[in-house]
Parts: structure tokens; C-alpha cells; sequence
């Protein structure tokens, strides 16, 4: 699995993970329950991320959509 996207904004999350099950690439949303612990400071951000077969697809179709993609990230 690698990260495609850290974030603490939930409509930036739930907009990457909707293009991405549209496009049938499957993805896990990490760090949830550790963000949701530690408050609302914002300290830990959430990773979302996908296989790495999929991830060149998945880097595409984020970037083109203008979301901010891990550094990196590439297959």
C-alpha cells in the first residue's frame, strides 16, 4: 500500500476516496481512529492510500481532479 494523500479535511478525503471507487480502484482510509483520538488540533493527518499496482492510475486521476498528492508517490 502506499499514500496517496495526508489530510485533516474530511471533504478532501471523501472526494479523493469517491473518484477513486469510481474509477474502481479500491482504497484504504489509514490513521482515522488515531486522528479522531487525538482531537481537534489537527496533529496527525490521515493517509489515504492504494495497492501499488494501482497507484500510477490512482496518482493520475487525483492530480487531474487537482488534489494535493503525496511527494513522491509514484509507482
Amino acid at each position: 500500500m502506499q499514500p496517496l494523500i495526508r489530510s485533516n479535511d474530511p471533504v478532501e478525503l471523501s472526494f479523493a476516496q469517491s473518484l477513486l471507487s469510481d474509477a474502481g480502484i479500491a482504497c484504504v482510509l489509514l490513521d482515522q481512529h488515531t486522528s479522531v483520538l487525538e482531537g481537534s488540533i489537527g496533529a496527525i493527518p490521515r493517509r489515504l492510500c492504494v495497492a501499488d499496482d494501482d497507484l500510477a492510475d490512482a496518482r493520475a486521476l487525483l492530480v487531474e481532479a487537482g488534489l494535493p498528492v503525496v511527494p513522491g508517490a509514484s509507482a
